[in-house]
């Protein structure tokens, strides 16, 4: 199962990393929202 995982990790690097960068930028817009009630 360990090498299923690591040839998974392997085949889709780079979708990982542009689902992790997606990732940053929800939670950036999520605590951008949630502080703009605060700004006003």
């Amino acid at each position: 199962m360990i090498k299923d995982l690591k040839s998974v990790v392997a085949r889709s690097q780079a979708t990982l990393f542009e689902d992790m960068l997606g990732a940053v930028a929800l939670l950036v817009i999520l605590v951008g929202g949630l502080s703009l009630p605060a700004l006003v």
